[in-house]
């Protein structure tokens, strides 16, 4: 799985972020289930899944300030 980068995230909807920001976290927390019960196969997947929420959460945020700031 290729590494979105931002301007790839910048691109979304605002209703398509907040759907993948749900799916993603979703995705941290099957794979710390899956830590949990020793059937963890992958751990770059939490790498690759924080940085794609950081990515998501920050172009929200930076359309959150730009609507109260106009």
């Amino acid at each position: 799985m290729a590494r979105p980068t931002i301007t790839d995230v910048r691109s979304l909807s605002d209703a398509q972020i907040g759907e993948q920001i749900d799916g993603v976290r979703r995705e941290l927390f099957d794979l710390r289930f899956q830590q949990a019960t020793r059937r963890l196969e992958h751990p770059h997947r939490f790498k690759e899944a924080r940085i794609k929420l950081a990515h998501l959460l920050t172009v929200q945020q930076e359309r959150q300030r730009s609507t109260v700031a106009s």
